[in-house]
């Protein structure tokens, strides 16, 4: 009996010795590339730990997007070396059009069945069909938008006497009188003309406020639009407040925290270390401010920054990717996770209507503050030629107004010039 039984055990060990290979074999591994960002690491980490610990045949090996000038940067240099992963986050629209029309990512209503299912499901269709598509197909899945807004700090509106935070470029000029100190104290900062996307922050933040959200290209025609009453309107605001000293050329870190600026452009992510850091630091979010004309009972429209998740063309692994994205994008519970890690509102229709966000909105009024403008938040022009084009914005308008080089209808007027000169030439 005892010799049946050795043979037997032995008999299953050679079945396992057999099978383990087999098993091994049927684990697929993901790769799945997100933003470079602490609170969305820290959020991704947690996800992908969740889908991992209860799918082992379907594993995801996570990491940040590599450190680089850009994460499109890092990206297009993947796709050119082939070691692209299978689906990244932190892609916004117009590098999705890149990525689309160079054949790089997948358009996912083609490619899966059930696409516009998993969109129904989250609530997100109306938004997916207004500003996200490209030539009838839908290569990317929003993940969140930001309006974005301007902070103000408590201290420098109280020594203005204004009663609350600056609405027009008159009340931005009352607030630097009082508050601004020559080369010590100033009263709004403005992104870096270094920078091509911080054209979305700077001048195009305040070029939606000034024209009620009007478009800044015409792509179909190549021309530049922002040569208008509201782009001069912008472009001498910005002069003024440099003219004056009233902004800085540099900013240290937490410039607004520490008092060095009264107000500027902000995202929700800033919330919550603001909290952490300063909690004794009082500011007031506001829509950007707008030319002295501007309809008082009129919103006031924002540079929406938005971004989202997209697989890449390379992938061998499309359909076990697939699964995980239908897996996320299936669970509210996911969204919850998501704006109590970053603050910021994911992309869903019912947003302010679901009560699984009710008790967070109590809670926060800051994020809160953000989504209720999504409305107003208008996305940047849907083209692949994003970079280049703001690159030029940025040399030719942002930085001569900076740097007082030329009037500012004079660097509206080079910077549009530029633009369409790439776009004839169709580069």
């Amino acid at each position: 009996m005892m010799k049946r039984f050795c043979i037997l055990s032995l008999m299953a060990l050679l079945v396992l010795s057999v099978a383990l290979p087999t098993l091994a074999q049927d684990v697929v591994t993901v790769q799945f590339w997100t933003a470079p960002n602490p609170s969305q690491e820290a959020f991704w980490a947690g996800i992908v730990e969740e889908w991992n610990a209860n799918n082992p045949n379907i594993q995801i090996e996570w990491q940040p997007i590599p450190t680089g000038a850009s994460s499109e940067e890092v990206l297009l240099n993947a796709i050119a070396t082939g070691t692209a992963p299978d689906i990244s986050t932190n892609i916004f629209t117009g590098f999705a059009a890149q990525m689309a029309e160079s054949g790089a990512a997948v358009p996912l209503e083609e490619e899966f069945d059930d696409f516009w299912d998993v969109v129904e499901g989250h609530s997100m269709r109306a938004i997916l069909e207004g500003g996200w598509g490209l030539n009838g197909h839908y290569y990317v899945l929003p993940l969140y938008s930001n309006a974005m807004q301007y902070w103000w700090s408590a201290e420098a509106i109280e020594a203005a006497e204004l009663d609350g935070a600056p609405r027009t470029y008159s009340d931005v000029y009352a607030l630097a009188e009082a508050w601004a100190i020559p080369d010590e104290r100033y009263a709004i900062f403005f992104p870096s003309p270094q920078n091509w996307w911080d054209r979305w922050f700077g001048f195009l933040t305040l070029y939606y406020a000034a024209s009620g959200g009007a478009p800044y290209l015409d792509l179909e025609n190549g021309e530049a639009l922002f040569d208008n009453e509201y782009g001069y309107a912008v472009a001498e605001f910005m002069d003024t407040m440099f003219a004056n000293g009233w902004a800085p050329l540099e900013r240290p870190p937490n410039d607004l925290q520490e008092g060095f600026v009264a107000g500027g452009v902000m995202g929700p992510w800033s919330i919550a270390g603001t909290k952490e850091n300063y909690p004794d630091f009082e500011y007031v979010i506001a829509p950007p401010p707008v030319p002295d004309d501007y309809p008082e009972d009129a919103p006031v429209y924002t540079f929406a920054d938005a971004k989202g998740m997209i697989m890449f063309s390379q992938s061998d692994v499309k359909e076990e990717a697939w699964e995980f994205v239908r897996w996320y994008f299936g669970d509210v519970a996911h969204d919850l996770a998501w704006l109590e890690a970053t603050g910021m509102p994911p992309v869903r229709e019912d947003l302010a209507t679901n009560e699984v966000f009710a008790a967070y909105w109590e809670a926060n009024p800051g994020p809160a503050a953000y989504a209720s403008q999504v409305p107003f938040g208008v996305p940047p022009a849907l083209t692949s030629a994003t970079i280049p084009i703001q690159r030029l914005m940025g040399r030719e308008m942002t930085e001569p107004i900076w740097q007082q080089a030329l009037l500012p209808d004079e660097a509206v007027d080079a910077a549009a010039a530029a633009v369409e000169d790439y776009l004839a030439l169709g580069q």
